[in-house]
């Protein structure tokens, strides 16, 4: 496969996954092209990989979490609606949920909203995501019950407390 094939083929999911990690338009494609431009530099290494398109997206996964933790957290926008341009009131009840999960995730760390990102939105499964975290399954398993915890809210924590 020639890095031009693997980009027609697989570019589209990578800006998609990135946006979804992200949750910004920009950055996404801008994560996409460093990560692409680092895998044309190093396509002899990714060609040769198991899975190619693993290689690549674990990559994508290493670039915005490293984005992350240089990101200040004054830049993060408080509505995401207003960031992305969404009309705020929207009647579709879809368009709603899938903003209420934006804005959700949002509000996670980033390592956890990359967990809950490869787990729900990309379907991989624990070892999966690990090996493209760089991290042990248990760590994974154990980040995503605190996250989705986190999603539940306060009330569904305080009662798992209150029944030890």
């Amino acid at each position: 496969m020639t890095f031009e094939e693997f980009v027609a083929g697989y570019g589209r999911s990578l800006v998609r996954l990135a946006y979804v990690l992200s949750g910004d338009h920009q950055l996404a494609e801008d994560l996409t092209q460093t990560v692409l431009a680092d895998a044309y530099r190093h396509w002899r290494k990714v060609r040769v990989a198991r899975s190619p398109e693993a290689y690549v997206r674990r990559m994508l996964v290493n670039a915005h979490l490293s984005w992350q933790r240089r990101r200040s957290a004054t830049e993060r926008p408080t509505d995401l609606r207003a960031a992305t341009g969404a009309a705020v009131d929207d009647p579709g009840e879809v368009i709603a949920a899938r903003d209420q999960m934006r804005v959700l995730l949002a509000g996670l760390a980033p390592r956890a909203r990359t967990v809950l990102v490869l787990r729900f939105y990309a379907d991989l499964d624990d070892a999966a995501i690990a090996e493209a975290m760089g991290v042990n399954e248990s760590s994974v398993r154990a980040t995503a019950s605190r996250a989705l915890a986190s999603l539940r809210g306060p009330a569904t924590v305080d009662a798992r407390e209150e029944s030890r």
